[in-house]
């Protein structure tokens, strides 16, 4: 169905590009045409239905929306209902501006073509889709700006019968994080790598890639050197396919994951790791359970005190399967194992 290829969650890996992009591979493709190339009627359907689309969003007209959407994606419209309700406090009241149009031909895309790729203006801007179905179908980048928490959506739409552009999947991403926007996490990555605060400069790029990409099948040339620049700095002991062992107190403890949150209203570590069998019998007393995970960020600075320098505090989950057995979430200077040094940039 179509609901289930073109719509966020199946929109799969960031294509990367370079602009030395072979020749042949851009007789392959199917055909892109940006915003500027396009004729003013066709920029004036295109951004008509998404600012169309964009206040049945701000009033939640669910039902008008709904009626607006290509009938394979509205048959199963949950998915779309809930990232409505989700975004209509954040835009309600937003000014709305389509920031960019791209219209993808894929009219002449053999049937059952597992990937389609679109190559669109100079520099290079790529967009890959898997199992499109052939057809006609556009990007529009929409900007909701404001309000405290701007976004930016992104329209999926479909051109159906008669000449009528129609919704085919929508999703959204903020355009800042605690007031700051992509190219300041990303400048302040350089800089912790600069210091080599490795720890501190993959984590901000994460942070600045989520935010300066509107859509995960899209790449560009800077998106793709903001890539290059992350993997260079990517520190080797990160937990991913294997976990981060750390020895705190005479225990061993299996880090199965590092990120960020915000949960708290500041930029937070967000670590998990799962604990063994007596591990996770101490949890079930909080006070034991409480010094089991102080332990656990003590020794996760101690080997990594840089993470003062960029972090308000930590967030650890003792997680077992799909359960969390205990959680704890603390300041730096409430941990106490290294002093902050007063340095730095948290947010």
């Amino acid at each position: 169905m179509l609901a289930k290829e073109i719509s966020e969650r199946q929109i799969r890996r960031i294509l990367l590009l370079t602009l030395t992009l072979s020749c042949v591979s851009c007789l392959d493709a199917a055909t892109c045409t940006t915003q500027s190339q396009m004729t003013a009627a066709q920029r004036d359907a295109l951004a008509g239905t998404a600012r169309t689309i964009l206040s049945q969003m701000q009033s939640a007209d669910v039902q008008a929306l709904r009626g607006n959407t290509i009938p394979a994606v509205a048959a199963d419209f949950s998915g779309i209902a809930a990232s409505v309700e989700n975004l209509k406090p954040l835009i309600q009241s937003a000014t709305i501006t389509v920031n960019n149009l791209y219209l993808l031909d894929a009219a002449t895309q053999p049937a059952g073509a597992p990937r389609t790729d679109f190559y669109c203006g100079q520099p290079v801007v790529a967009l890959n889709f898997t199992d499109l179905p052939s057809g006609i179908y556009a990007l529009a980048i929409v900007h909701a700006t404001g309000v405290p928490q701007p976004q930016q959506i992104s329209l999926i739409l479909a051109k159906s019968p008669p000449e009528k552009w129609m919704l085919a999947g929508l999703f959204g991403k903020p355009m800042n994080l605690l007031g700051h926007d992509g190219l300041w996490y990303w400048t302040s990555a350089r800089k912790y790598s600069q210091e080599n605060m490795n720890w501190n400069a993959w984590l901000y790029y994460h942070i600045a890639t989520d935010l300066l990409n509107p859509i995960d099948s899209l790449s560009s040339a800077n998106l793709e050197k903001l890539q290059h620049e992350m993997e260079k700095v990517k520190p080797a002991s990160l937990p991913g396919s294997n976990p981060l062992p750390l020895t705190a107190r005479g225990a061993n403890y299996s880090v199965t994951a590092i990120g960020t949150t915000t949960t708290f209203g500041s930029l937070d570590l967000d670590v998990h790791y799962t604990p063994d069998a007596a591990q996770a019998s101490q949890l079930r007393d909080p006070p034991m359970a409480r010094q089991q995970v102080m332990s656990l960020m003590s020794s996760l600075l101690e080997q990594h005190p840089e993470l003062h320098e960029a972090f308000h505090g930590i967030w650890v989950h003792a997680d077992q399967g799909q359960a969390t057995l205990f959680a704890l979430d603390l300041p730096m200077d409430g941990i106490g194992a290294i002093p902050a040094s007063g340095k730095g940039q948290t947010p």
